[in-house]
């Protein structure tokens, strides 16, 4: 399942896009191309989601691709693991220091999991997920 977060794209009087994301409001950025909003809309949103892990804020569940074609931003699958890691987390109510006494781990090697400009290995991300009681489970498609 892919995951990611509805955008809105809104014509500007100078032929531009203004680009924002209703989920995460503090994201707003221009394209002159919807291609380009895509582009754009991703690394917003990576800087909000990263901005929200690294001061421990909440973060919206990301969603499944819509039915129906409205824009929206798919994340990496890296990324998309290390969002859902952190809400279940936040969500159990357990700290990241718990979190590296079940794993075994210095704190530092937790702490990379939430970094989105660390790049984790799965195993190290499932392993977390498993001491949260907690498992991945992954499906490729074909590309429509």
């Amino acid at each position: 399942m892919m995951l990611g977060y509805p955008i809105k794209l809104t014509r500007d009087d100078n032929e531009t896009f203004l680009v924002t994301c209703p989920a995460l409001p503090e994201v707003t950025t221009f394209a002159e191309t919807e291609d380009e909003a895509q582009d754009h809309a991703l690394r917003a949103i990576e800087e909000a989601i990263a901005a929200r892990i690294s001061h421990g804020e909440p973060l919206h569940r990301p969603g499944s691709v819509p039915q129906r074609r409205s824009p929206f931003v798919k994340l990496p699958a890296m990324t998309a693991l290390k969002v859902q890691l952190y809400i279940v987390l936040r969500e159990s109510g357990i700290a990241r220091a718990e979190l590296s006494r079940r794993l075994g781990w210095h704190r530092e090697q937790v702490d990379r999991l939430f970094r989105l400009d660390h790049a984790s290995r799965l195993d190290r991300i499932e392993a977390a997920f498993k001491a949260l009681e907690y498992e991945i489970d992954l499906q490729v498609r074909e590309v429509a």
